[in-house]
């Protein structure tokens, strides 16, 4: 590798590490994006304001928080033209405060906690933990009052959940069976990669948002792979940063990562509920409200790149994996199949996000779940069905998902920002030469 191309890499992964430290929950998550999208030039809307948009001009508004949506409007755009949108979520597997947290047994002072989506729980044992959240804060005095909602961190361990010691509990490794010969072996390196250094991230817990007005416990290492939303921000801020980046584009260049996903998307602020159609909706009208048909046209020139993680190939359980379909680390972003729609790639969709990786001679994988394994989702067929958009759903590969520590390659995460540009900048002329219906 050039020595150019490390330090090119070196700065996509900084930024990525900078991205997480900064995001111990999805309260955080949207701060850091909101700061990010401010300092590239996006303008501040609010949905309980109208909006005064321009051609040419790009925006960003928030929901709740911690979901937000930040669009880039070409300056060829006429309403009824096509959404070129990359979705993700803020939100990971985590413990939450219980509203009544403090529990006292046995003379230690302990924490009451849920658990929020489907995390390994077990490796949340024998960790440094704290917190962080959002409060609502209430100001002022007399006719004066104001509420405020004010994120929290605290940055050094304040707790942890210890396990039991072995001779104490002598059937523990049943719970949690294990292979000593196939797999308790440590991985070394890739064999793609003969430097250490650059194998792998190994990031923090998987954590997210708080709900209300309550806190979450965390690791002290912040991230996790699925915020890898620096990728997604910084492919529209630089696909959009030059004076004539948006001259030629027709469509609408945008980013939206929303809450909830972990738990089914089901929220005020999730896939699942209107915020993406409003925001298309809201759009396409400002600029024509005479013709009714103009956001179903858009709709259907629109597109969604369902961007989450993906299972890479274990070397210690490769029984688990299909034996044709293998994603590998450092082999690019892995295009999520499932007849049983519980990814919503199909043909036309993962045709296009190919073309544009041949097109920049970037790798690009493909997984399906073996026949005889259930199939995890995304926000993908959320909300391909609910808003009737073309979706191809992909992700970086990784290892140890919804582990407190999760791990992906260095390589992979400049793909995925690559790939994500050349999609905002490409996809206009591409689709204009498909014909299906």
């Amino acid at each position: 590798m050039a020595k150019g191309e490390v330090q090119s890499y070196s700065t996509v992964v900084c930024d990525l590490l900078s991205f997480l430290n900064a995001s111990p929950t999805a309260f955080h998550a949207v701060d850091e994006a909101k700061r990010r999208l401010k300092d590239a030039g996006f303008e501040h809307v609010s949905e309980r304001e109208d909006w005064k948009l321009e051609v040419g001009k790009k925006y960003f508004f928030t929901r709740n928080y911690s979901t937000i949506v930040a669009f880039a409007i070409g300056k060829r755009y006429v309403p009824g033209n096509g959404f070129h949108i990359v979705g993700a979520h803020t939100d990971s597997p985590c413990l939450k405060l219980k509203p009544v947290s403090k529990v006292a047994k046995g003379g230690y002072l302990e924490i009451g906690v849920q658990t929020y989506g489907g995390g390994l729980w077990h490796t949340w044992f024998d960790r440094d933990l704290t917190v962080a959240g959002r409060l609502i804060i209430k100001e002022g005095k007399d006719d004066s009052i104001s509420y405020l909602h004010k994120l929290i961190r605290i940055e050094e361990p304040i707790m942890r959940i210890p396990t039991l010691a072995i001779h104490l509990d002598r059937d523990v490794k049943d719970a949690f069976k294990v292979n000593t010969h196939s797999h308790l072996v440590p991985v070394l390196a890739t064999s793609i990669k003969a430097e250490l250094q650059e194998v792998a991230i190994e990031n923090g817990p998987v954590e997210d948002g708080v709900q209300g007005d309550g806190k979450e416990s965390h690791g002290t290492r912040n991230g996790n792979m699925k915020k890898h939303h620096t990728t997604l921000l910084q492919a529209l801020i630089d696909s959009t940063s030059s004076e004539n980046s948006l001259d030629n584009e027709p469509g609408i260049r945008m980013v939206a990562l929303f809450d909830h996903e972990e738990v089914g998307s089901n929220s005020a602020q999730g896939a699942g509920s209107p915020v993406m159609l409003d925001a298309l909706s809201r759009i396409t009208n400002f600029f024509s409200s005479s013709n009714s048909q103009l956001l179903e046209k858009a709709i259907q020139r629109s597109f969604l790149v369902s961007a989450d993680m993906a299972h890479a190939l274990h070397p210690n359980y490769m029984d688990k994996h299909e034996e044709n379909h293998q994603p590998k680390l450092h082999g690019g972003l892995v295009i999520k199949h499932n007849a049983n729609q519980r990814y919503a790639t199909n043909a036309i969709t993962s045709f296009i996000f190919r073309e544009i990786a041949e097109t920049h001679n970037l790798p690009v994988q493909d997984f399906v779940v073996r026949n005889d394994m259930p199939c995890g989702s995304t926000i993908g067929p959320i909300l391909a069905s609910g808003v009737g958009i073309r979706t191809v759903d992909v992700g970086a590969p990784q290892l140890s998902m919804h582990s407190i520590r999760e791990m992906c390659a260095v390589d992979d995460v400049k793909h995925s920002y690559e790939h994500f540009k050349a999609y905002f900048q490409e996809f206009s002329q591409l689709d204009a030469r498909i014909s299906v219906d």
